[in-house]
């Protein structure tokens, strides 16, 4: 930092958390769900934050950070397992807000081993899939994909075209599966993938697929410039074969899949939240130690007035995804406010964001700096998990009862 001569600025942690809650959003949690998220909070400023640009430059994933997440039970995102303590949503919103904080892909990690491959598998799997794989799974001893998404069907995924086709082979009754599959966090360096291919009677089912099945081949997508510490994976699936009870015998249509990505949803709004915490926290210490012309940034009428529309954009998203946690709560949420939820907070991470790196001037381009990570996190944040014209179709089929999918 350079400084002007005879003008003394303290010096801020740029990683400090500030605990901001303008408006008392969260003064009526309880102690328990305060006390998770303090202890996400500990954990992102004892064991990420000091690790995490490096994983992130070096396009590493932080697999010591996976095994710690798994050690705190962090890594089931709230997903009830049994033998495990359950989690209010308030306090899985909570974690997932603080888990974000730290890093989107530390985040995304959790997202998908807890909150799409394990729920696949205790949502809709058999009570012996439950048995076999939730308690490995949330104890990280069996790292999980979600194959979903392929090359051509990304928002579209419910034309999917992957194929499960009954086969018999060694006297095993099972099913052979053929397509691809692309963007799937843990696909290429896990060990299961929940596969969601189309059966003979033309609905779409969900599989348990280990990764070393002959035939399934993964490719870790290369060139990435957002969530560089998670991989994603490109998957071919070429002739296949699972044994009949890798199916998911609850999952008869997409719909079923779908329940999945619904109790997701809200979690990505939470995360949003977080990174814009970030970058809010970062702006307001970088803007008190960065002497200007003689004073600090904070004196200044244009920088003020900056952070003002930060917090007054992070107090909205606060408030709405409690209110919308509160409904989940009830079991009242409904798939255009969880919608509602993600576009609305995804939209304000970004511009948060972008605010918080214009303020930092030449320094919110470096990583050291903080906000350069989440600015580059928070656009695949805005992509997954539906994009924001999906979201924003879903919402309006819901203001006008008339549905403008194609």
């Amino acid at each position: 930092m350079t400084q002007t001569p005879g003008v003394t600025a303290p010096d801020y942690d740029l990683t400090q958390p500030l605990d901001i809650d303008f408006a008392g959003v969260f003064a009526d949690i309880t102690e328990e769900e305060r006390a998770q998220q303090l202890a996400v909070r500990r954990f992102v400023q004892d064991e990420v934050l000091p690790v995490i640009d490096g994983y992130w430059e070096r396009y590493e994933v932080p697999m010591d950070l996976v095994k710690r997440m798994a050690e705190l039970d962090f890594l089931r995102d709230g997903v009830d397992v049994p033998g495990f303590p359950k989690i209010s949503k308030m306090a899985e919103g909570l974690s997932a807000m603080e888990m974000s904080r730290g890093d989107g892909s530390v985040t995304t990690i959790c997202g998908v081993q807890g909150g799409l491959a394990l729920r696949s598998i205790v949502m809709l799997g058999s009570d012996e899939q439950v048995e076999k794989y939730a308690g490995p799974m949330a104890r990280g001893e069996v790292l999980g994909a979600f194959a979903l998404t392929e090359p051509t069907h990304g928002s579209d995924s419910v034309g999917l075209e992957t194929s499960a086709v009954k086969a018999t082979r060694d006297g095993v009754e099972g099913y052979v599966i053929n397509g691809e599959k692309k963007w799937i966090g843990f696909g290429s360096i896990g060990d299961i993938s929940v596969v969601w291919a189309r059966g003979e009677d033309g609905q779409v089912h969900g599989y348990i697929v280990p990764q070393d099945t002959p035939g399934y081949r993964a490719t870790t997508i290369e060139g990435k410039l957002s969530l560089r510490a998670i991989h994603q994976a490109h998957i071919v699936l070429d002739d296949v074969f699972v044994p009949a009870d890798s199916l998911l015998p609850k999952s008869r249509s997409f719909k079923d899949t779908g329940r999945v990505l619904f109790a997701t949803r809200l979690g990505v709004a939470w995360g949003a939240v977080g990174q814009a915490i970030a970058c809010y926290e970062t702006a307001v210490a970088y803007s008190k130690q960065r002497v200007q012309f003689g004073r600090p940034l904070a004196a200044s009428q244009m920088v003020q007035e900056r952070l003002t529309k930060m917090l007054s954009i992070l107090t909205q998203m606060q408030l709405l995804v409690k209110q919308m946690t509160r409904l989940d709560e009830a079991e009242q949420l409904t798939g255009p406010q969880a919608s509602l939820a993600k576009y609305t907070c995804t939209r304000g991470a970004r511009e948060i964001a972008a605010i918080a790196r214009d303020l930092l001037g030449g320094n919110g381009i470096l990583l050291e700096n903080r906000v350069a990570r989440h600015f580059a996190d928070i656009e695949a944040l805005h992509t997954y998990e539906g994009t924001e014209s999906m979201q924003a179709l879903i919402i309006g089929r819901e203001i006008t009862g008339t549905s403008a999918f194609a």
